[in-house]
């Protein structure tokens, strides 16, 4: 489940309130499936679409449980303790473990933990000032796998306006992504893209994050999923790159060697390890899907 949530690069968003898009969700090549208390459930839906996940996931086998998340509601909400407690079922059952919104400390990190159990991973949601404030409190706190970025939330906070392509969260991303390096994380979750009808800006998106060192994007949509998976898969280019470094340093036996005209040293063999990891993941969850297809 660790090794999961360290590489999974599409986390995507399914209402809690329709148990029948859970099946379809899992079915998207999305890497990890959020299934949504919070914002997707109106508040006099709660406690039924509490009940509908639980009851839907013991229908779903093992493995599918563990690609499995639930954001929860924020803590000094009137569903957080419930939440809790139907939390602590779920990880017993095979969940995963939780998205916890408007993470502001690492206060409610251990208040989730303590009643979800040593089994439940945690990915905080940063939305505020606050958040980015606590950045480092919130990736060190017991059981948190990786941090996301809530950049929709964390805007309406600081009163910002941003353009198009939101350079103006340039600083707060890399925050993120300085704050998981910091704390020995995975790289962080970028946030969503909400025009789920422009390809070109879910793919411009996904680039923007990868450029800047997240790992993964949130998505609303399954038609994003596969786009997504494109952008932080290596291509084909980059792969054979990656192995003819990788097959230099061992001829060079860890000394510096030149590949197509460039030096080679041991930041270089690093990325290309990374890349190549990336790439077996990526072939990985391809061979999943077909798998499920035949």
């Amino acid at each position: 489940m660790a090794d999961l949530l360290q590489h999974a690069c599409t986390f995507l968003f399914v209402p809690a309130t329709q148990p029948a898009r859970l099946g379809k969700a899992l079915a998207s090549g999305a890497d990890m499936v959020i299934a949504d208390w919070e914002d997707a459930v109106a508040p006099g839906d709660k406690d039924a679409a509490r009940a509908a996940l639980e009851q839907a996931v013991q229908a779903l086998p093992p493995a599918d449980r563990a690609r499995l998340l639930v954001r929860i509601n924020a803590q000094g909400s009137a569903w957080f303790g419930a939440d809790l407690q139907a939390l602590a079922r779920l990880a017993e059952a095979g969940v995963a473990g939780a998205m916890v919104p408007k993470a502001e400390g690492a206060g409610v990190l251990r208040q989730a933990a303590e009643a979800a159990g040593g089994g439940c991973a945690l990915v905080p949601l940063i939305e505020s000032v606050a958040g980015i404030d606590a950045l480092d409190a919130i990736a060190a706190a017991p059981q948190v796998a990786r941090l996301a970025f809530g950049h929709l939330d964390f805007q309406v906070d600081a009163g910002m306006q941003c353009a198009a392509d939101e350079g103006e969260l340039l600083p707060t991303r890399m925050a993120l992504v300085m704050a998981s390096r910091r704390a020995g994380l995975a790289q962080p979750v970028d946030g969503v893209t909400v025009d789920t009808r422009d390809a070109a800006r879910t793919e411009a998106d996904t680039r923007r994050a990868r450029r800047m060192g997240f790992g993964a994007k949130l998505c609303i949509h399954p038609a994003q999923v596969p786009l997504v998976n494109g952008v932080f898969a290596p291509s084909a280019e980059a792969v054979a790159h990656a192995q003819a470094v990788v097959q230099a340093m061992q001829a060079a036996q860890g000394g510096v060697c030149v590949v197509g005209g460039k030096m080679v040293d041991a930041p270089v063999l690093r990325l290309a390890e990374r890349t190549l990891a990336r790439h077996a993941w990526a072939c990985q969850r391809t061979s999943k899907i077909i798998a499920a297809r035949a």
